[in-house]
């Protein structure tokens, strides 16, 4: 047999895609037969590239998967698990979702629950799992701690799930054990970047004084942005033990590395710092004695000094913002609470909020002590700028907006929180309530799961359609108490009458999203109930 010509097989493809009428194979003429000799030749020439490969050296066989020793899932939650991983919702254009259950949007509330009970998942469904995962990012902590080591070990087989190594402390590699000073240190040493990190996590999650000694010993030579991950570890166990460190870390060279340090300090009340930002926030508020009535006055800073910014106040402001009202929220923001009852004649933190501020400096004052609440998770000053959730402001003398709100309510416990949002609800409705539901522990408490439902009917009656609180029903779909379910079955008909100035249809709508909450809800009861099967 003659050697193929160079480019044989590239001439074949090209007359395959023209078409033998066009171009005719070679050696042979237009017509029936022109078909039939290309696929000859087709043929002959895929036979000798086949002889002409030589053979490559066999690849290293896959180490086998590790072994899982958690107990596999009951039968009946298999299954389940394998229906939620299978449906796939298409995108609508409309507002109307019909009666079904979303069950993707119930994955991750049936993985927290495996993982609550410890169990392993069957081998079949780990590429589903992790083609789930890849394509959310909410779902990868809880889909990984679920699929266990076997997800790592399909991961480095295959780049689409390449994911998991990223998304797994140290690529998923194994941390030595936490007694063994000499391999933490020489991995410490010696480590990827990111195996340093799971390092210092681990360690400091459980020997804090530990991890911030293994820091120490490098922290000089580290370059500025893994000091910067490295100092964000602190927060974990975050303890008076822990300033001299940080105040070392306050002369850092890099600016980013001086405020973190900054921002730890300050969530220490007793550090040095946050007396020192005491001492200047101290000067700039106090009670107006000029007045008939208490009233608090302010005068921000007239500079920025280099003390200032080494306890890490940013000098320039932003676009738009002035700088002395700039610098004086983050004094009052690093300032210990416990600093204004007092200076501020002894009253308590309900007292100083109720107080009137002169000058316009109301909206930044409590804007910086809405900041400082949270940022040293103060309780009594949280329900202080929150106010009562029936106030006409809706939402309370300090709050600046709903995102603030919520972060006030996450320093509550869950019950407390749950209260508020429900009184919250009562007042005002569901149009501002999204994001303050968002904080609340699932299940939703059964006072603020009522409030909802109640809310919902309130608005179904007022004839809008059910798609403008969207947010709101998938929210009560993943978090309303599964025993509420008996509560809806009153609100699943279609109303006979609407009422006046109704949306055309409306009734029908909200029929549908009831019933499809009413399903949800029972789904999720028989998913607890699965995982709790033998």
């Amino acid at each position: 047999m003659d050697a193929p010509a160079t480019g044989a097989w590239e001439g074949l493809v090209t007359t395959a895609l023209l078409g033998t009428d066009r171009r005719t194979p070679p050696g042979t003429g237009p017509g029936q037969e022109a078909p039939v000799a290309l696929l000859d030749a087709a043929a002959v020439e895929t036979v000798r590239r086949r002889a002409g490969l030589r053979p490559a050296r066999a690849a290293e066989r896959p180490q086998p998967a590790p072994e899982d020793s958690r107990p596999p899932l009951p039968p009946a939650a298999a299954r389940r698990l394998a229906m939620l991983l299978a449906d796939r919702p298409g995108a609508s254009g409309g507002g109307r979702r019909g009666t079904a259950p979303d069950l993707m949007e119930l994955l991750p509330q049936w993985l927290a629950a495996a993982n609550a009970h410890g169990f392993a998942p069957p081998p079949q469904v780990l590429p589903a799992l992790l083609d789930a995962a890849r394509g959310r990012t909410d779902l990868r902590p809880a889909a990984l701690q679920f699929a266990g080591p076997r997800a790592l070990w399909l991961a480095r087989l295959n780049p689409d799930w390449r994911f998991a190594l990223r998304s797994t402390p140290g690529g998923g590699a194994a941390l030595p054990h936490l007694r063994d000073d000499g391999s933490i240190r020489q991995l410490w040493q010696d480590g990827l970047f990111a195996e340093r990190v799971a390092l210092l996590s681990a360690l400091r999650s459980r020997e804090p004084a530990a991890a911030r000694e293994l820091l120490a010993t490098t922290w000089a030579t580290e370059r500025a942005e893994d000091r910067l991950m490295f100092l964000d570890s602190l927060r974990t166990g975050l303890c008076p033990d822990d300033e001299p460190f940080l105040e070392q870390a306050l002369t850092d060279r890099s600016r980013n590395v001086r405020a973190t340090a900054a921002e730890l300090l300050s969530a220490l009340p007793g550090s040095a710092l946050a007396a020192r930002m005491a001492l200047r926030a101290e000067a700039c508020v106090a009670i107006d004695r000029t007045l008939s009535a208490p009233a608090i006055a302010v005068e921000a800073p007239h500079e920025c000094d280099p003390g200032m910014e080494r306890d890490g106040v940013v000098a320039k402001a932003p676009a738009g913002r002035g700088e002395r009202s700039w610098w004086f929220g983050q004094l009052v923001e690093a300032a210990p609470l416990g600093t204004w009852s007092p200076r501020l004649g002894g009253r308590t933190p309900r007292e100083i909020v109720a107080l009137p501020v002169s000058d316009d400096w109301q909206g930044e004052l409590h804007a910086a002590w809405c900041r400082a609440a949270v940022r040293q998770r103060d309780a009594e000053w949280s329900r202080a700028l929150l106010g009562e959730p029936s106030a006409p402001e809706a939402g309370g003398p300090g709050a600046v907006s709903l995102a603030e709100r919520a972060k006030l309510l996450g320093t509550l416990d869950a019950a407390e929180r749950a209260e508020w949002v429900a009184g919250f609800i009562a007042a005002h409705g569901l149009s501002e309530a999204f994001q303050l539901l968002g904080v609340c522990a699932v299940p939703w408490a059964a006072p603020l799961g009522r409030a909802v439902v109640d809310a919902l009917n309130i608005a179904r009656d007022a004839g809008s359609y059910p798609w403008s609180f969207s947010g709101v029903m998938g929210l009560a779909e993943r978090c309303l108490d599964p025993s509420e379910a008996g509560r809806l079955d009153a609100l699943l008909a279609v109303p006979d009458d609407e009422p006046e100035n109704a949306s055309p249809g409306a009734g029908g709508y909200w029929a549908e999203s009831f019933q499809r909450l009413s399903t949800t809800l029972r789904l999720r009861a028989a998913m607890t109930e699965e995982l709790r099967m033998p």
